[in-house]
């Protein structure tokens, strides 16, 4: 599958991400994309090893007479989001990912394209097999479960990368270069609620909220775009007085996705349902004028359930669930006054579950200061408890302190200027790039984060600008022998 991406260019790097669109590797399902690549080294006779976590590192030795080089790191994460469209059955842990180009881009059928992180792990195998390429000594770090919590960099052997650069490949915006990244860490909820048997005179209803744009919780979260499980909490919020009881929601299936759709089933008086009706409808149609020129497509929905419910959570449980879930904080919590332009912190309602009484919330703080992160961290316990509910935030994970004195990042910007004829933006970006937690680690190492354009990451909407791709690969040649 995916033979037209042996006709794009470079041709090495799009034959690998081939590979990578062919073999399914959802966060926590890596094992058959890492046999491949292992597969790929043996027959080439590269050195690899593998850490504890189940990270791979592959070296090359130097180009002959530049073994004094300073070794340089090529660092990438094998695993991608998997994300589809409602109307897509595609199973990410044995279907192949479908592409196609139009106007320039690389798209996928209804389903996140896994070009964050792909493209940057096909690259360095590419610059792995480029044996007319002069460098120093090479080792290319392909680390797991980056898009959940940062399972590889955070569990990453000390005492095992040798390098003195390392490039991190996983940005998003040709023209730029990061030196900064947001930490965080995840809040959960778990809680068992009691339930109560529906009467014989109530109407079982389904509420969804649908047509969202979505996207990535740390790149797309200052553009102000609608999350279906915060929109879903306040629409359902607006049935208070209804008699409204839950019975289940189904929302999100990433922590660091923003939620494109979401559902509820709820049982209401069968004398309220035409309230419910005229309630919702005007809901919509403020929350579409909120939303106008963002989420255009922005849907909600009632119909008359398709199954019976037997049980649900009790008026006075729905409601107190209700009103924390509506007031539950999402997106930007603060802007960076050390890096103008920058959020300082925020928050994505990326999963949220209600199933026979069992409540499960799964957000994800960002934040460049950790103190930021367990302010919002403080919000969600203070919140919850008004319920008797526990909010749990797990580990912190660190942020990346912005280095403008690094001569890594001098020499980038020097190259980027000859090779592009423009200077390179140097940038902070809101999310959690490895290199925070890497560079905690190996704090010897000097680290910048460059890559192709990729639209609409974490998303079915997800592309990748192919001339971008083009400029972003003789950038990395060219960095390479720079170092050499």
């Amino acid at each position: 599958m995916n033979d037209h991406l042996d006709t794009l260019a470079p041709e090495p790097l799009w034959r690998h991400f081939r590979t990578l669109c062919n073999t399914p590797r959802p966060s926590g399902r890596e094992q058959a994309i890492l046999k491949k690549i292992t597969d790929w080294a043996d027959a080439r006779g590269l050195e690899y090893e593998f850490d504890e976590t189940g990270n791979l590192l592959i070296r090359k030795a130097a180009t002959p007479g530049h073994e004094d080089a300073p070794g340089v790191v090529l660092q990438s994460h094998v695993d991608m989001v998997s994300q589809a469209d409602s109307d897509i059955d595609h199973d990410f842990e044995r279907d192949p990912i479908e592409t196609f180009v139009e106007g320039g881009w690389l798209h996928a059928r209804g389903t996140t394209l896994g070009a964050d992180n792909g493209v940057g792990a096909a690259a360095a195998l590419a610059i792995l097999e480029d044996d007319a390429l002069t460098h120093g000594p090479l080792e290319a770090l392909f680390t797991i479960e980056e898009e959940a919590s940062l399972v590889g960099a955070r569990h990453l052997a000390p005492n095992w990368l040798r390098g003195e650069y390392l490039l991190n490949l996983d940005s998003e915006f040709r023209g730029e270069v990061y030196i900064g990244c947001a930490g965080g860490n995840d809040v959960k909820v778990d809680h068992d609620f009691k339930q109560v048997e529906v009467e014989s005179n109530q109407q079982v209803l389904e509420v969804s909220v649908s047509g969202l744009v979505g996207g990535h919780s740390g790149m797309d979260i200052d553009k102000g775009r609608a999350n279906a499980n915060v929109l879903l909490a306040s629409a359902l919020w607006a049935l208070r007085d209804t008699g409204v009881q839950l019975v289940s929601w189904s929302g999100g299936t990433m922590r660091n996705a923003i939620t494109r759709d979401a559902s509820a089933t709820i049982v209401v008086p069968a004398e309220a349902e035409t309230l419910v009706g005229e309630t919702l409808r005007a809901f919509e149609q403020r929350e579409r004028g909120l939303y106008q020129g963002i989420d255009d497509g922005l849907r909600i929905e009632v119909t008359q359930a398709a199954t019976p419910a037997r049980q649900a959570l009790s008026q006075d449980d729905s409601r107190r669930l209700l009103a924390v879930l509506a007031a539950m904080p999402y997106g930007i919590d603060r802007m960076s006054v050390a890096v103008p332009g920058v959020a300082e912190s925020s928050n994505n309602i990326g999963v949220l579950r209600l199933e026979h009484g069992h409540l499960h919330l799964g957000a994800m703080v960002r934040a460049l200061n950790l103190d930021s992160a367990e302010a919002l961290n403080e919000r969600f316990r203070a919140l919850f408890s008004l319920i008797d509910v526990e909010a749990i935030a797990g580990e912190g994970y660190p942020g990346w302190a912005p280095n403008a004195q690094s001569p890594l990042l001098a020499r980038f910007i020097e190259l980027h200027e000859r090779e592009v004829g423009a200077p390179a933006e140097v940038k902070v970006i809101h999310a959690g790039l490895e290199c925070g937690i890497i560079g905690a680690k190996y704090p010897g190492l000097d680290m910048i984060s460059f890559g192709p354009t990729i639209l609409g990451a974490h998303s079915p909407t997800e592309r990748v600008e192919l001339e971008a791709v083009e400029e972003f690969y003789r950038l990395l040649q060219a960095m390479i022998e720079e170092l050499a």
